[in-house]
């Protein structure tokens, strides 16, 4: 009675819930790892807006020589290439910075679209329960057996070559966890006194949803969409490695399998493949940096 009695003092609404919810966390500043996580997000996002401000040259531009010869295979440094140059003559720094925009577009996106399904079908199936549960959940164990990687791959041979098929196959697949989390967070919160009272007070099923679940679960959606930004990247550069990516996007993926192709390892062009990868690495550890540190705020308890 009391809680129903403080709750009309309370201010209603989604954004209201998700005020009271966030107001009080601060950003995990006492984690070095996450903000170390937030820095290189910092540093790859500043790269990639102003991509056209930092690389001297069109990625796909073949240049050539002051003596017009084609400029192949050029070192660090000489006539000005700071990464030297491909086989073909591109310039390698050019095509590092301008890969931040593929990454970012594609790991941003698909974290997106991944938290959104997921969330949406856990909340549905946790909520109303009964034959929407067991048909979204049976859906979630058909996508819990498909092999990601094959799959992506699989559907990139069937499609035209593009960025979006790592946006589409994860969230045709990724979805699962998000799915199974958020519909078990659901489970509990639907049987809280507040949601009840709001059941007699006679507000609608989607009333309820939007100012009582939604706002309770969209944490953890944040944390599996920070998390899903590492998996897109990493697909994205898997499949671009093994030619399946856009030809015409440069990616880090793509740099790789140039890389490859052009037996850059065999002539120690260690600074053509050396970059790509470990600014791979960089960003999809820095993913995993910033959910530890999310982690921390969501469940306290883990320091404990």
């Amino acid at each position: 009675m009391s809680e129903s009695v403080t709750s009309k003092h309370r201010p209603s609404g989604l954004f209201a819930r998700l005020r009271r919810r966030f107001g009080s966390i601060r950003l995990p500043l006492h984690d070095p790892l996450a903000v170390i996580g937030l820095c290189i997000y910092v540093f790859f996002i500043l790269m990639a807006v102003f991509a056209p401000l930092i690389a001297p040259h069109d990625p796909n531009e073949i240049l050539f020589t002051s003596e017009f010869a084609l400029a192949a295979d050029l070192t660090p440094g000489t006539d000005g290439y700071i990464l030297g140059t491909t086989t073909l003559g591109r310039d390698i720094f050019s095509q590092i910075v301008w890969g931040a925009r593929s990454a970012l577009l594609i790991g941003l996106t698909a974290a997106f679209v991944v938290a959104l399904i997921g969330s949406v079908v856990g909340i549905v199936a946790g909520y109303f329960g009964g034959w929407a549960d067991t048909v979204l959940m049976r859906l979630a164990d058909v996508a819990f057996g498909i092999p990601f990687l094959p799959f992506v791959i699989v559907l990139a041979a069937f499609l035209e070559p593009s960025i979006w098929n790592v946006v589409i196959a994860m969230a045709l697949v990724l979805w699962r966890d998000t799915g199974r989390v958020i519909r078990s967070q659901t489970l509990t919160l639907r049987n809280r006194a507040y949601v009840e009272a709001a059941r007699v007070a006679g507000s609608s099923d989607l009333k309820i949803i939007l100012r009582h679940i939604a706002p309770n679960v969209l944490p953890l959606s944040f944390l599996y969409g920070s998390i899903a930004i590492g998996w897109a990247i990493l697909t994205e550069a898997s499949i671009s490695f093994l030619g399946f990516g856009d030809p015409d996007s440069i990616s880090w993926g793509y740099m790789l399998q140039d890389a490859f192709a052009s037996q850059a390892l065999s002539k120690g062009s260690y600074y053509w493949f050396v970059p790509p990868g470990f600014l791979i690495i960089l960003i999809v550890s820095a993913g995993f940096f910033i959910s530890r540190g999310y982690e921390q705020i969501l469940f306290p308890k883990l320091d404990r």
